[in-house]
Order: C-alpha cells, then sequence, then structure tokens
C-alpha cells in the first residue's frame, strides 16, 4: 500500500546512519527478510514483482522500524467499541 514504509538504523562505524525504504505508488509494499547474515529491505508490486531492494549486514543493522499505513477493515469503523451504546456491562 502507498504509504508503507521501513526505517532501518545501520552503524557506520563512528557513527549511525539511517535509511529510509517507502513505497512509492499505490498498490506497492514493503517487505524485509534477513537471510543469511544479511537483512533485506524490498519494495513489491502487487504482483509480487521487487521493483527495487536494500541490503544490510545483519551484524551492523541497530534498529529496523516497519510503519504500516493504518488499514480501515469494513468491519471496524473509527471510533466505534465493541459495544452497542447505552448497553451496560453486567458485573
Amino acid at each position: 500500500m502507498k504509504g508503507d514504509r521501513v526505517e532501518i538504523v545501520v552503524d557506520a562505524g563512528d557513527t549511525t546512519r539511517t535509511y529510509e525504504m517507502v513505497a512509492s505508488r499505490a498498490g506497492r509494499r514493503v517487505e524485509t527478510a534477513m537471510r543469511r547474515g544479511v537483512v533485506e529491505v524490498s519494495e513489491v508490486t502487487r504482483t509480487g514483482a521487487v521493483v527495487r531492494t536494500a541490503r544490510f549486514m545483519a551484524n551492523r543493522v541497530l534498529a529496523l522500524v516497519e510503519q504500516p499505513v493504518p488499514r480501515v477493515d469494513g468491519s471496524e469503523k473509527p471510533g466505534q467499541s465493541g459495544r452497542p451504546v447505552g448497553d451496560v456491562p453486567e458485573a
């Protein structure tokens, strides 16, 4: 989904560097994978084709923060609780 974002903080010796991978178009998503000591962050289309990939050595990665776009389900509307208004739970 457009807006999916992953931030990667990497140890660069004397300092840290922050990289950001963002789903640049509608219908794309950002996926993360860890394989053989390498953290791989990829932007993927709806069909599964990889658009771009960033790779980092796992022992240098300090933080990996996934920030997905809030998705609104049809069953849950913002501001709606699990019980009807005026319904008092029994104690």
